[in-house]
Parts: C-alpha cells; structure tokens; sequence
C-alpha cells in the first residue's frame, strides 16, 4: 500500500478542501514557462556560440538555470519565494549579455511574473473574503432547513 501523505493522514470526512493559492499557481506556471525558455536559449547559445565559449560551461550553467527554475516553484508559498522567483527574473534577464534577444524575452517574462503575483494576490484576497461570508452566512443560517422551515 502507498504510503499517505501528511494532509491524507490528517484529512477527516466533510473537511472542507483547503483552497490552492492562485498566486502560487501563476507564479508556477510562469517558472516553469521560463525554464522551458532557459533550456532552448541554452541550446541556443550553445550551436551560436560554442567557439566563443566553453561548451560545457554553456550546458552547465544554462541547464543549471532551467533546472533551478522549476525547483523554485516547490518554495512559492514560501515568504521568500517570491523573492527568489524575481532574482530568477534578473537572471533570466541578464542572460541577455550573451543572448541579445534574452533582454526582451526576459523583460517579457519580468512582467508576466510580475502581473501573475500582482493578479494572483488580488483573486486570493477576493477569495478570502468570499469564504468569510460564505462562512458568516452558513453560520446565520445554520437553523434553517432547506425547506425554508426551522429545523428541530
């Protein structure tokens, strides 16, 4: 048998599934998008430039970026993910020293991370308050049965 994990262990029935954060969930998506983008500028630069520069310096460290773009999704609900996912845009960014057409692209993905935090944050927060109510109101009526007659 599978072993459990801790939230299956824990979980009893009518426990209400705990919302997945969407800033989590933006965030992710534009990090793994990047390491994709990471992966093929590093093949890029690799068939472009692999006279210029050590070709396993170009594999090594190209790869090393995508790989550690797609680990930094697992920190996101971190308070420091956040942090890391932009020092991961300035990377991507100045990627752009070896790659000119990196400095567009990584701005591009600069401002998709940046409107996914900013998005996300709003969509939880409005979230928040709608299970608040939600709550307030299940709580108001928690005597009322679906009939509309007062429960016994």
């Amino acid at each position: 048998m599978a072993k459990l994990t801790k939230a299956q262990r824990e979980w009893r029935p009518g426990m209400p599934k705990k919302r997945r954060s969407t800033k989590v969930m933006f965030a992710s998506t534009v990090l793994l998008l990047e390491a994709f983008v990471a992966f093929f500028a590093t093949l890029v630069v690799f068939g472009l430039k692999r006279n210029e520069l050590n070709p396993a310096l170009i594999l090594t460290v190209g790869i090393a970026v995508a790989v550690i773009m797609v680990v930094a999704c697992a920190f996101l609900s971190k308070p420091w993910g956040v942090a890391l996912g932009w020092l991961l845009q300035v990377v991507l960014i100045l990627t752009g020293f070896v790659e000119p057409m990196m400095f567009v692209v990584g701005v591009l993905f600069a401002v998709a991370w940046w409107y996914g935090i900013r998005t996300g944050i709003r969509i939880d927060t409005e979230n928040a308050q709608r299970e608040r109510e939600q709550a307030a109101w299940d709580a108001e009526h928690r005597d009322v049965a679906p009939g509309g007659t007062a429960a016994s």
